[in-house]
């Protein structure tokens, strides 16, 4: 039996849907739209040809300072990682979402995995996923402020939290941390380097 390959299935599938390209492993990563996302994904699961019933990861990407600050695309993406036991492949999907409300629908009604990464995205990236049940933070504390992988999240955090023994509970206050210089200090004497540069040993 000669079987179509994964380009030549894909294609019959969904032919002008999604903007494709190959990996070096050869894996393939399609672009699609938002209003094809929930189509395509279905398709892609119960097609008997394709047949990606698993959802291996799922994550947040922020463009926002990609290629030195020059992407002209939209702030946000959702990466979905397939994997088809039965046909040994995988495909990766793209999603590209808007900036200033980062919304797309949720995948959960397909691949139940979905369910604590696209919470891990929405806590990390803010990424809203319409439809899920129970979208709330994973990582972060409730009280949490912001969305820490976001390219313009500082480095020290908004606030920080410690426990106040005379009103026995945590309270949150703002950070007092002092910023750092994270330039390693060039050590100019060590005995490990006698001998070099006319030092005898």
């Amino acid at each position: 039996m000669n079987r179509l390959s994964l380009a030549e299935r894909l294609q019959n599938h969904f032919d002008g849907v999604y903007t494709a390209c190959v990996q070096d492993r050869g894996q393939f990563i399609l672009t699609v739209p938002q209003e094809h996302l929930l189509a395509m994904a279905q398709e892609l699961r119960d097609a008997p040809d394709l047949r990606f019933d698993m959802l291996m990861d799922l994550c947040g990407v922020d463009y926002s300072t990609y290629d030195d600050g020059t992407w002209k695309g939209e702030r946000f993406a959702v990466v979905y990682q397939l994997l088809s036991i039965a046909h040994n492949e995988r495909v990766r999907l793209k999603v590209f979402v808007p900036g200033d409300f980062p919304m797309v629908a949720s995948v959960i009604g397909l691949w139940q995995s979905a369910d604590w990464y696209e919470r891990e995205a929405f806590d990390l990236f803010g990424i809203i996923f319409e439809g899920h049940p129970d979208l709330r933070r994973i990582l972060t504390d409730y009280g949490f402020i912001g969305h820490p992988f976001r390219k313009d999240f500082p480095l020290s955090g908004n606030v920080e939290m410690r426990y106040d023994p005379v009103r026995g509970r945590v309270v949150y206050q703002p950070v007092t941390i002092e910023p750092r210089v994270l330039v390693p200090r060039v050590i100019r004497k060590d005995n490990r380097y006698a001998g070099i540069n006319g030092e005898s040993r």
